[in-house]
């Protein structure tokens, strides 16, 4: 350090750099002096949202909010929508405007059973129901000349069943808005049933999951406990009588209680958001659900499930899935065919016609295998899930 104080050249250079480094400093302060403000004022604004953030944490830390619809103020999200048809114009928007009471009745459809589906629709007030028909063979235009097609939601799939319609069109979030979500078969006799009183029914009985029972002297049965019984209003149970040596009156499980078959299942919003859910989105048929529907009854499947006997309707088993006509394929919704109904499908004559039902059939069970399958790896697999169902039945065995 002596040696560079001493020495002439060190003491000039250090000063030029000393010299320099004023310079620097003095124009970056100068010239730079708005920078520095504006970081400042940046800096003090990031201080204050990072308080209010901070302060606002604990409120809504609770808050759900759904995904995809963080970045969103809370009040402009609509989780749900319906299926009502909006006018172009004229349509006066109320956000307080109460809305009347509506369910659902959704229909997969062909139209070689037109005239049936007709009656139905006809039995539904559209002040009190929403229609919608899954068109499994893609014949829409055919439907326009009845008096209630154009105030229907018409959907078009070839060669699908209601179960890959409801899986894909009626979400929950979607059907939210009504109360009962009818998802039928479309070969139903209705002369002996009211959707009114049904309903009535229900909600009086507090039925989570229902059917209107079938007339036994006209209807493909498949399980005794969908018959109708004479001078009953609503039965839950299935008691031994007449043969049918499978249901004791100490039975707990499907389907001798707590069980609805699948050509028309009633649901309410609850337990529809749970049957969804369920439905597999690749088993199409969906054999095998209806024994589980108890699990989506809100509760005790004992109380929350029955048939409805006061208003009931007649199944007529049309076997028409599978047969292939020209062009034109029919595809029946229904969740069971027996080859004892084989009796109610007239067989075609003409040559063209591709008949596989039997390949159908074969696939029906092949699912419902699979479904029954995953089922139980799903119980086994999820260490936190305990059947309630089990347990009572444990309960009472003890």
């Amino acid at each position: 350090m002596g040696s560079a104080q001493s020495d002439p050249k060190s003491r000039s250079y250090l000063w030029t750099l000393f010299f320099a480094a004023s310079l620097i400093c003095s124009a970056y302060f100068i010239g730079c002096s708005s920078f520095g403000s504006e970081y400042k004022e940046r800096l003090r604004r990031w201080q204050v949202i990072e308080k209010m953030q901070s302060t606002t944490s604990n409120k809504c830390q609770d808050l759900c909010r759904s995904s995809g619809s963080e970045a969103l103020p809370q009040g402009i999200v609509r989780k749900t929508s319906d299926f009502k048809m909006r006018p172009l114009w004229n349509n006066s928007v109320k956000d307080n405007e109460p809305k009347p009471s509506m369910s659902l009745l959704a229909l997969a459809v062909g139209i070689k059973q037109k005239e049936v589906v007709d009656q139905t629709v006809k039995k539904f007030p559209l002040s009190d129901f929403v229609v919608m028909l899954f068109h499994y063979d893609g014949v829409v235009d055919k439907w326009r000349d009845l008096p209630w097609s154009d105030h229907a939601i018409h959907v078009s799939a070839v060669n699908q069943t209601k179960w890959w319609f409801a899986k894909r069109f009626l979400h929950p979030d979607i059907v939210a808005e009504y109360d009962y979500i009818f998802l039928w078969d479309e070969d139903l006799g209705v002369e002996n049933f009211n959707p009114r009183r049904y309903l009535s029914i229900v909600k009086d009985e507090r039925l989570e999951i229902s059917q209107p029972a079938l007339d036994p002297a006209k209807s493909a049965v498949s399980h005794p406990i969908t018959a109708r019984q004479p001078k009953s209003r609503v039965h839950r149970r299935m008691y031994k009588f007449k043969g049918s040596g499978r249901c004791y009156h100490n039975s707990t499980s499907p389907p001798c209680i707590g069980w609805v078959e699948m050509m028309a299942p009633v649901f309410s919003k609850a337990a529809w958001r749970c049957v969804w859910y369920m439905i597999q989105n690749d088993l199409i048929h969906a054999w095998g659900l209806d024994f589980q529907l108890g699990y989506c009854a809100q509760g005790d499947r004992t109380k929350n499930v029955g048939v409805v006997d006061s208003e009931y309707i007649v199944h007529l088993g049309l076997l028409t899935l599978g047969v292939f006509n020209g062009t034109e394929s029919n595809s029946h919704s229904g969740s069971q065919v027996h080859l004892s109904q084989e009796k109610h499908f007239a067989e075609p004559s003409e040559s063209h016609v591709v008949d596989n039902r039997v390949e159908v059939r074969r696939q029906s069970y092949f699912e419902m295998q699979i479904f029954r399958d995953r089922w139980k790896n799903a119980v086994k697999d999820d260490k936190c899930w305990v059947d309630p169902f089990q347990y009572l039945a444990n309960q009472t065995n003890n």
